[in-house]
């Protein structure tokens, strides 16, 4: 089902949103069904569910699957950024259960990400490997026009949520070390966790504008007279926190209907010169498995 999405303006948005940790499914949908989408790059972690909210087509994708069998490292995050992709998704919101590294993000807080450093060493991290060649930016990893349609959602249902702050991923699945989590802490991070990268590299290579909404579930282990991380703890407040997360979802994706106007940073145009493999040095069983991602630019 694979669909020629350009990203020009003026066409119909199709929201997908990725849910993680406690997040597996969304409510309310209209014309829901669950679909497998086959990808060239592997499984995705599970169906994709389609429907509409309120008329607005969306697509949601349970990121460890339902009932959370796969563990971050083993995440075919290229799979599941294609799938997206090829089912003609335009905007994807993200979101993830995190630990704060900051005294003022206590466990229940909501931040709006702005900013990564992605400390994991274990994943694929681009569609583009040997054969054809490509540099995206990533100086602003996320969406700004997607991130003040959330936060102005977020407000109308009186969801505090932190407008900016930088995520570490790391690679897990065990948590921080002490040492880590105060080296963290110095390098000025706000939240850490496992999931967005290279999702967000990958969302980016797909030329799909990419928010990220951090669910504060426990202060990592610096915190001083805070016992260690445990999942029981975790699994607490993320049953709180997801239920805000689902309103919040079920308010953002009507609000994003209408005429979907281009990018003001240019995440729908990404790889407009990014791609630096002369055409007659590429790879075409690279190419064919690009078709989805790239093929915007590579069917020039």
């Amino acid at each position: 089902m694979t669909q020629d999405v350009g990203q020009e303006a003026g066409i119909e948005p199709l929201i997908g949103v990725i849910g993680g940790s406690g997040l597996y499914n969304i409510d309310g949908l209209e014309d829901r069904v669950w679909r497998r989408v086959a990808t060239p790059w592997g499984e995705p972690s599970d169906e994709l569910l389609f429907g509409r909210l309120r008329g607005v087509r969306c697509v949601f994708l349970p990121r460890h699957g339902r009932g959370h069998p796969i563990p971050p490292s083993e995440l075919n995050f290229r799979a599941n950024i294609d799938a997206l992709k090829r089912s003609g998704v335009t905007d994807i919101i993200s979101l993830s259960a995190v630990g704060s590294l900051r005294d003022d993000l206590p466990p229940g807080s909501f931040v709006l990400v702005d900013q990564f450093i992605d400390r994991s060493f274990a994943r694929q991290k681009s569609f583009f490997t040997t054969g054809c060649v490509a540099h995206v930016p990533m100086a602003d990893p996320t969406c700004p026009r997607l991130g003040e349609v959330i936060l102005r959602q977020a407000e109308l249902l009186d969801i505090t949520m932190r407008k900016g702050g930088t995520y570490l991923v790391m690679e897990g699945p065990q948590f921080s070390t002490r040492a880590e989590s105060e080296l963290y802490r110095e390098w000025g991070c706000s939240v850490i966790g496992m999931t967005n990268m290279p999702e967000a590299k990958l969302a980016r290579e797909a030329e799909m504008d990419y928010a990220s909404v951090a669910m504060v579930t426990d202060f990592d282990c610096w915190h001083e007279g805070h016992d260690s991380v445990t999942v029981d703890a975790v699994v607490e407040v993320m049953q709180r926190n997801s239920e805000r997360a689902r309103n919040l979802i079920r308010a953002v994706i009507p609000a994003l209907g209408g005429v979907r106007p281009p990018c003001p940073a240019g995440c729908d145009r990404a790889l407009e010169h990014a791609i630096i493999t002369a055409p007659e040095a590429r790879d075409p069983a690279l190419l064919e498995k690009l078709d989805a991602v790239a093929g915007r630019v590579l069917k020039r």
